[in-house]
């Protein structure tokens, strides 16, 4: 019989204790549908695992959790190992990352991806096929190599060493020099955060002072108001008691003069007279004055008219005066005109008559 359809473990029997079916979850319910016994969906393509696959399967998965295990705990070794993080940025200023490799990698922010793919077997329950060795052909050959004909040690691992040495002594010759780098700019750091303590110290002590100063002023120019608005009311006080005393001194002779001014006490006959008589007569003196003015006023324009009709004689005079002027030096001036006609018509005749008695 072939060994490759033959399993690696033994038939057993199932144990006595467990039961042959389960007992429904909820008896009332006898839908056949909430039985987890039932397959639902595709069943062709379904595989059914062997006790066998089920323990590898389960070895795998504890094989991963401990790769797994391990690979956190070396990370988390390897941070543990770690250089201290650099110190927070003061006010203003931020920190960049910045690649000190040797071998500069492009930074992008697509995350780069990569597929995988896997084959699992088709029958997991059946072992292994053996490996297979072809039948040996033809003659074998032997060489004879004594040592060091292939590989010389000390030839070959001087210049990995001198590599290895070196860049070992490179990193730790950075790795002081970041030290150090770090412990001055801490010391910076701490002498920065002491002068700016001092300084906030300073400020807030001069801020107090001030705010100190601030409130004495204020309660000096309270107390100056409130002293002189007391001077002012004691001012006011005794000027009111000064002026009560001299109004009141002569009130006795100054209420009598008042009265009498006011018509309290007054004699009748001349209140007689200065209520009738004195209005009696400035009416009368008031209307002959009215008839006087009256008069004046019609003799006045009787006068004028008188003079305007003058003024209107006279002016009629001189029109006419100045009508018979122009008369007379126009008829003047007509003489004056026949005259030298005459005159000229005379010497134009004796002018012919010269001509004919020369002829």
């Amino acid at each position: 019989m072939n060994s490759a359809f033959q399993t690696a473990n033994e038939p057993r029997s199932v144990p006595g204790h467990r039961s042959m079916y389960r007992e429904p979850e909820d008896p009332l319910n006898s839908n056949i549908m909430h039985d987890r016994r039932v397959v639902r969906g595709n069943t062709y393509a379904a595989q059914v695992l062997t006790s066998t696959a089920q323990e590898e399967a389960e070895r795998l998965r504890q094989d991963e959790d401990a790769t797994q295990r391990k690979r956190i705990e070396r990370e988390q070794r390897y941070n543990s190992r770690q250089a201290p993080s650099t110190p927070p940025p003061p006010g203003g200023r931020k920190h960049i990352d910045v690649q000190t490799d040797n071998y500069l990698e492009e930074l992008t922010d697509k995350v780069p991806e990569v597929e995988e793919e896997t084959q699992t077997e088709a029958f997991m329950d059946r072992p292994p096929s053996p490996l297979f060795i072809p039948s040996k052909t033809g003659h074998d050959m032997a060489t004879q190599i004594e040592p060091g004909d292939l590989f010389d040690f000390d030839m070959e691992v001087a210049p990995i060493l001198e590599v290895l040495v070196g860049k070992t002594l490179e990193v730790s010759m950075m790795e002081v020099m970041e030290e150090e780098e770090l412990a001055t700019i801490r010391m910076h750091q701490e002498n920065f955060e002491q002068t700016r303590n001092a300084e906030l110290a300073e400020v807030q002590r001069l801020e107090a002072e001030a705010k100190r100063k601030f409130g004495e002023k204020q309660r000096r120019m309270k107390e100056q108001a409130a002293r002189i608005a007391d001077q002012a009311q004691l001012k006011e006080k005794v000027a009111a008691r000064s002026f009560a005393k001299n109004y009141l001194s002569d009130l006795h002779s100054s209420v009598f003069e008042t009265l009498m001014d006011a018509g309290h006490f007054y004699d009748p006959v001349q209140k007689e007279v200065k209520d009738e008589f004195m209005p009696w007569v400035m009416d009368a003196v008031v209307d002959q004055l009215a008839n006087v003015a009256m008069s004046r006023t019609l003799a006045d324009g009787v006068i004028g008219a008188a003079m305007q009709l003058s003024v209107e004689k006279q002016r009629l005079a001189m029109q006419k005066k100045e009508s018979e002027l122009r008369r007379k030096q126009q008829e003047a001036e007509e003489a004056e005109k026949k005259r030298k006609e005459e005159e000229e018509r005379r010497a134009a005749e004796a002018a012919a008559g010269d001509e004919g008695e020369g002829e």
